[in-house]
C-alpha cells in the first residue's frame, strides 16, 4: 500500500532565554480529538495554505515561514516577525479564526512580515505511514518581549513554557506524550543554553529531509534517522517510539 501524498507544513520552536538556566520553549498539547498527534505535546504549527504563497519574498521557503507565523498567531496568539500591539494582534487572531485571508488582513492593517525572524532548523518528511503525512519545515524564533500566549481551546487544550529537558522528563514520567520527531528535536534543543547558541548550531547543518527508517539491531527493530544533521540521538526502539 502506497503512502498518502505528503502535506506541506511548517512549525516554529519559540524560545525564550531565562537568564538563570536553560531556555524555555513554547509547547501546546493537542486535543485528543485531533486526527494527527491527538493528545501530544508539540510546537505550534500547521499546514501551508494556498494563501501563504501570496506573501512571498526572496526566501525560497517564504510560504512556509508565512504559515509558521500565521499558525502561531492562530494557535497561541503570539506575533513573530510582526510589529503590532496587543489590540491589533487580538483583532488579527479573531479574524484569522473567522477564516479571513492573512494577506488581506495584513494589507488592511498596513503590516509587513519580517521573515528573517524565523531561522531554519530542520525538515521532517516521514513515509510508510497509513495516515496523513506532513512534510514539515521547523524554524527557531525568539519569543517577543512581554509575550503572553493564550491557547486557542480547540485544536490545542493547553500550553506551557518548558525547557527541552523538562519536556523529555515529563514524557518519561508518563505526564506528556511526545511523538518521534518532537522527542528527537527536544533532545537536540536540550544541548543549548540560549537562543543564540541554538541559532548558531542550526546554521551549521543543512536542511535536508529527515525520513525515519527501520533498522534491525540484534534482532530488535529500531526507528532511526540519518547521522550528521545535528541530532545527538538518532535511534529509538520501535516498541518505544510514538508515531503520530
Amino acid at each position: 500500500m502506497s503512502s498518502p501524498e505528503a502535506i506541506p507544513a511548517a512549525t516554529v520552536i519559540v524560545m525564550r532565554d531565562t537568564g538563570s538556566g536553560p531556555p524555555e520553549l513554547l509547547m501546546v498539547e493537542r486535543s485528543r480529538a485531533m486526527a494527527f498527534a491527538g493528545g501530544a505535546l508539540v510546537f505550534p504549527g500547521g499546514r501551508i495554505d494556498p494563501g501563504d504563497h501570496l506573501l512571498t519574498d526572496r526566501h525560497e521557503d517564504a510560504a512556509a515561514r508565512v504559515a509558521a507565523i500565521r499558525e502561531t498567531i492562530e494557535e497561541v496568539g503570539l506575533a513573530l516577525g510582526l510589529d503590532c500591539d496587543g489590540e491589533s494582534l487580538a483583532k488579527l487572531r479573531a479574524a484569522l479564526h473567522a477564516g479571513e485571508p492573512f494577506a488581506q488582513l495584513l494589507a488592511e492593517a498596513g503590516l509587513a512580515l519580517d521573515l528573517d525572524a524565523l531561522v531554519p532548523f530542520a525538515r521532517w518528511l516521514p513515509h510508510g505511514l497509513p495516515h496523513r503525512v506532513f512534510d514539515t519545515l521547523f524554524y527557531l524564533a525568539r519569543a517577543p518581549e512581554g509575550a503572553a500566549p493564550q491557547v486557542d481551546g480547540s485544536e490545542n487544550v493547553r500550553l506551557c513554557w518548558i525547557t527541552a529537558q523538562g519536556a523529555l522528563d515529563a514524557a518519561d514520567r508518563g505526564e506528556a506524550m511526545l511523538i518521534y520527531p518532537t522527542r528527537r528535536n527536544l533532545e537536540r534543543l536540550a544541548q543549548f543554553d540560549g537562543f543564540e547558541a541554538a541559532m548558531a548550531h542550526a546554521r551549521r547543518f543543512p536542511i535536508e529531509p529527515i525520513t525515519p527508517f527501520v533498522e534491525s539491531r540484534g534482532g530488535v527493530d529500531w526507528l532511526c534517522i540519518p547521522d550528521g544533521l545535528g541530532y545527538p540521538v538518532t535511534a529509538e526502539r520501535m516498541d518505544r517510539a510514538v508515531r503520530a
